[in-house]
């Protein structure tokens, strides 16, 4: 099992410097920025780590000075415990693009208007997620259901770590739940698709034919004032050889929205790329491969009883609630762990 380690994070962290003190470090920005990104987060993860370390020392020493506040004491190093989850969180993360942002897109599929209210509750269940980590985020997109919900939303959400926990979220949610738009109050199953792409930096080159990209402009909807929904200023443009469709709408410039979307496209090829390959990882060890539109990643039951399970790990939560609150951390850790231990790709 992989577990946070000081020494050697402070020993790749005293390398990193010397490193970045080297003759002509800067000659290769892109390599320089590599290795000073990475050593900020080195050093942030040791710091944590040293003030942790003192928190719970001194909370020892006043639990032998005064037996009588041990639930005081107890009660007070419980945030300690999350912050040190956290932190052997972050040791999991090995990808090449897994300690930066991402860009977040949820669709609604099968399901009609409850899969498309479906897709806005995940967002409001992620919005909500991101504020709970310290994350933060931006709305690129949203097209509004015709009755209720969403079709789609994309979103750009920024923090440490950010991408890799994400990942843990890709592919298929299924909701099973007594539908509020059925006269008859039927039970009704819906799904949502989650893709997760890394937000690339503009410095990492990738390749477009400009003669394999469709752009169109369209008529933006939703809020937004009168500007956009007068002009022609949202963008969508279409990969002609994958397939993959990115659109932006929130400024108010059409050049603005392109350039976003261009970005947008870039970092689903990466994330293109990064599938094929974990699908090879997959066929060579023999593991089943979840990502996809064919198959569910988790269930939210509603009806007829109370669960969330997630069946890449078997990990699952009876408040319901809590999850649809944003309470997806013990998912996400369990997935981390299983992906680390090779269980799942």
């Amino acid at each position: 099992m992989i577990t946070f380690d000081p020494a050697s994070l402070t020993e790749r962290a005293a390398a990193l410097e010397q490193e970045m003190g080297a003759p002509g470090f800067w000659d290769d920005q892109q390599r320089a920025a590599s290795v000073s990104a990475e050593q900020s987060r080195l050093t942030k993860r040791l710091d944590r780590y040293a003030r942790l370390t003192r928190e719970y020392e001194d909370a020892r020493d006043l639990l032998a000075m005064d037996a009588e506040m041990e639930d005081e004491i107890a009660e007070s190093i419980v945030p300690l415990g999350k912050e040190l989850e956290r932190l052997q969180e972050d040791a999991l993360f090995n990808g090449e693009y897994d300690a930066g942002d991402a860009i977040v897109t949820i669709h609604a599929g099968t399901g009609g208007t409850d899969a498309q209210d479906w897709a806005e509750m995940m967002l409001r269940m992620y919005l909500r997620w991101i504020d709970r980590r310290g994350f933060s985020s931006e709305m690129i997109e949203a097209s509004p259901g015709e009755e209720a919900g969403i079709k789609s939303a994309t979103m750009a959400v920024k923090g440490e770590n950010v991408y890799g926990i994400f990942k843990a979220e890709r592919g298929v949610h299924r909701l099973v739940r007594l539908s509020p738009f059925d006269s008859a109050h039927r039970r009704h199953t819906s799904f949502a698709e989650v893709i997760v792409s890394p937000l690339l930096p503009d410095s990492v080159p990738v390749e477009i034919d400009e003669e394999e990209i469709r752009i169109d402009t369209y008529r933006a909807s939703g809020a937004g004032g009168q500007h956009v929904n007068k002009t022609d200023s949202a963008v969508r443009i279409t990969h002609l050889p994958s397939g993959i469709v990115v659109q932006c709408q929130n400024e108010r410039s059409q050049s603005s929205n392109k350039q976003t979307a261009m970005r947008m496209l870039r970092s689903r090829l990466v994330e293109l790329e990064e599938e094929k390959r974990e699908a090879e990882i997959a066929r060579e060890r023999g593991a089943a491969q979840s990502i996809g539109f064919g198959s569910q990643i988790r269930s939210y039951v509603l009806q007829p009883y109370q669960m969330v399970k997630d069946h890449r790990t078997e990990f699952e939560m009876g408040n319901t609630q809590g999850v649809l609150d944003g309470d997806l951390d013990g998912f996400v850790r369990a997935f981390l762990l299983a992906k680390a231990a090779g269980k799942v790709v």
